[in-house]
């Protein structure tokens, strides 16, 4: 009597490893687009924006936002010449944003310094009310109601900043909240060096 064959094991192998190939390739690819985009650290996506000009967006004012007994003025393009800017797109609703609207109010002591907000589908109601509780940085604040300037800039969530050298282009992009750690390691020097750029 002969023994049963065993032959239909190597096809169920064959078959296995064949189910198990785009598997597979699916994680290669996702282990290529970890590492290319700076091991899963948002802060490090790079921006298309940087080395281009800032985008010809205008924005309309804070509605009844006063500095200095004045209404604070919208986002004009031009305002970007012959200044280094930090553009920081914010909005009261993102939590992010009130841990780092205490670090910006710091910042905004440096008269080198040119601080846009850019105010992210809000409501004046609350958008005003957030910049009372932590002071206003800003010396313009532009308002992105349906969020069509935030896609010009390339804005993948807020909060995100953005520095722009004296020639009104973009030279720095940071995604994700300003921190304690990485306002001084990283988004400080990104200043200095845009400072310098220009003197």
């Amino acid at each position: 009597m002969s023994e049963p064959s065993t032959s239909s094991g190597a096809p169920s192998q064959r078959r296995n490893w064949l189910m198990a190939l785009p598997l597979v390739a699916f994680a290669c690819l996702a282990a290529i687009f970890w590492f290319r985009l700076g091991g899963g650290d948002p802060s490090r996506i790079p921006s298309a924006l940087i080395g281009h000009p800032a985008p010809q967006t205008a924005l309309p004012p804070l509605q009844d936002l006063v500095k200095g007994g004045a209404q604070v003025p919208g986002l004009d393009p031009a305002t970007f010449k012959g200044k280094v800017s930090v553009v920081n797109v914010w909005a009261s609703w993102c939590v992010p944003c009130h841990d780092e609207a205490p670090l910006f109010t710091e910042l905004g002591k440096d008269k080198r310094l040119q601080m846009i907000g850019i105010n992210y589908k809000d409501t004046p109601d609350n958008a005003r009310r957030f910049l009372g509780r932590y002071g206003n940085p800003f010396g313009i604040v532009g308002v992105d109601g349906n969020g069509r300037a935030a896609i010009e800039w390339g804005v993948y969530g807020v909060p995100e900043t953005f520095v722009v050298g004296r020639e009104g282009t973009i030279v720095y992009k940071m995604v994700g909240p300003v921190t304690a750690d990485n306002i001084d390691s990283v988004l400080k020097p990104e200043i200095d060096k845009a400072l310098k750029a220009g003197s």
